[in-house]
């Protein structure tokens, strides 16, 4: 029955794109169907993702990887006259906010 409990505020979680707003809202819910204090749900969730990130430290030299790979193409674009670098700038801060989705959404290149 935990499952289906909290998976409405789980999928609407997901709906946000700020990963704060999805943890808060993620330990929230969690906390309110286990019956616990939302602080040690969070506190917990907190340990958990340093573990996970601790566990795979190359997770984060391969999104900064990504990251300098999108911008070095953003930076040819902007050069060649395909995209003002404003543009540019607009498409590296939404994938840096995970609006573009994994890898920078460029998909197809």
């Amino acid at each position: 029955m935990l499952a289906l409990g909290i998976a409405a505020p789980v999928a609407a979680a997901a709906a946000d794109n700020d990963p704060k707003t999805r943890h808060q809202q993620l330990a929230s819910a969690l906390a309110k169907e286990l019956g616990v204090d939302e602080s040690k749900v969070s506190d917990a969730l907190d340990k958990l993702r340093e573990q996970k990130k601790a566990d795979n430290p190359q997770r984060e030299g391969a999104r900064e990887g990504a990251r300098q790979d999108l911008k070095t193409r953003l930076d040819t674009a902007v050069k060649e006259g395909k995209l003002t670098q404003a543009e540019a700038d607009a498409v590296l801060k939404a994938a840096e906010a995970g609006i573009l989705g994994p890898g920078g959404g460029h998909r197809g290149r």
